[in-house]
């Protein structure tokens, strides 16, 4: 029984780790692009629970006040033209709502204009090639948990199928515009703290920014089913300081020169 006892209570606090590491909304991400993104899905959110308790609100009170039990009796009318005027008006008001914010959020996210920086990103099957438009720098990036972890001959650590052996490197308050194909099928490029996924499609280039307000490492991956090995495409971002991007940049360029 002791022992029981003991079982149920670890269970109870792994439980609550769990449930203490999982979000249930959407993460607010570190991006002007993210934050908009957010601030329309809670507009949304809180529109849609207005609604639901308005609706069920009254569905409910009909149900138990106004039953049959209670000798209340149906009421019979037919093509109520005010009726239909108010149940009109109403939802066409609260899309035109819900529209505003959203169309102001769409217009905002496809604005690339005045881009300090371009990086082309190709999507090949299964790794990313990445092109610093403005620098003639370029490289790919593959995944770098080895075969023997994927094979379970080795530890899985933290980073299991997340981790690179190139990082896409970014400065840190700068806007960047984001250049995105496919060599061979349809891959998609997501991050999900920038708000960005994008489509990378052979032969279209698509057109996307993001400008990233707080230096870190951020990951992602393919998000479009491209094959076998779809998921061993992560993606690393690494957000570094204006100061260190340069120090980056020249030592690249500087390794390009001597080879």
């Amino acid at each position: 029984m002791f022992h029981l006892i003991k079982i149920l209570i670890v269970l109870v606090a792994i439980g609550q780790k769990a449930y203490a590491n999982m979000s249930l909304n959407m993460p607010v991400g570190v991006t002007d692009v993210s934050a908009r993104v957010y601030s329309l899905h809670m507009i949304i959110f809180w529109i849609s629970i207005v609604i639901g308790i308005i609706v069920f609100g009254v569905m409910f009170y009909s149900i138990i006040f106004h039953r049959k039990s209670r000798g209340y009796v149906a009421a019979t009318f037919h093509e109520s033209t005010k009726v239909e005027i108010i149940w009109t008006i109403i939802p066409f008001i609260i899309l035109i709502a819900m529209a505003v914010p959203a169309t102001k959020t769409l217009i905002f996210m496809e604005d690339a204009a005045d881009s300090e920086l371009t990086i082309k990103i190709t999507g090949y099957t299964w790794h990313w090639e990445y092109e610093y438009i403005d620098y003639d720098i370029a490289f790919q990036s593959f995944l770098s948990t080895s075969q023997e972890s994927i094979n379970n001959r080795d530890i899985k650590d933290e980073n299991y199928l997340r981790e690179v052996d190139n990082r896409l490197i970014l400065p840190v308050n700068k806007k960047i515009r984001l250049l995105t194909t496919a060599n061979d099928v349809i891959h998609s490029w997501w991050v999900p703290d920038f708000a960005v996924k994008k489509d990378a499609i052979p032969g279209f280039i698509n057109e996307t920014w993001t400008k990233i307000n707080k230096i870190g490492v951020y990951r992602g991956q393919c998000a479009e089913l491209c094959g076998a090995k779809h998921g061993y495409m992560p993606i690393v971002v690494e957000v570094v300081s204006e100061e260190d991007f340069d120090s980056w940049v020249r030592a690249r360029q500087t390794a390009a020169e001597a080879t």
